[in-house]
């Protein structure tokens, strides 16, 4: 039986190794490096934060914007802030995990659903929806700059 600390050492050369032989064969990575534009930028921060918008609205419980993306978010009348105010506990940064809570290996999407199904009692919402990805966006942009700390989530 190898030993830990074996163990590591070997995983530490392997890695190593790949990079290099990755590096050597196929050189950088060259996807999506061509120079964006100030228009561009404007425009890819203009509808990331129109789905930051949106997943706001749905987080806060807006009757309309459930209504119009057609979800129930919630059977008890609770939003998502009222226990996560500002996003606050959410992590996003720490997803994908083993969630405990669920007992399996989670993604945002599925921690989002799990919390929608459970303490909410609403129903689960398709993970490639429109709200699902304003949900998520919403989520991450309140999270910006927060620090991943493995282990504490």
């Amino acid at each position: 039986m190898i030993n830990t600390s074996t163990f590591l050492r070997i995983l530490r050369r392997s890695t190593v190794a790949g990079a290099v032989v990755a590096a050597a064969v196929v050189g950088p990575a060259s996807a999506n490096k061509d120079p964006v534009t100030p228009k561009q930028l404007k425009l890819y921060e203009e509808a990331f934060m129109e789905e930051v918008r949106k997943g706001d609205l749905l987080f806060h419980g807006d009757a309309a914007m459930k209504e119009q993306l057609g979800v129930k978010l919630s059977n008890t009348g609770w939003a998502c802030a009222m226990c996560h105010p500002m996003a606050s506990d959410t992590h996003p940064q720490a997803f994908p995990k083993f969630q405990a809570s669920m007992a399996k290996f989670a993604t945002l999407r599925d921690m989002i659903n799990w919390c929608i199904e459970k303490p909410s009692q609403g129903e689960k919402i398709d993970p490639e929806s429109e709200a699902m990805k304003a949900l998520e966006a919403y989520i991450t942009w309140s999270n910006s700059g927060s620090v991943l700390v493995p282990g504490k989530y």
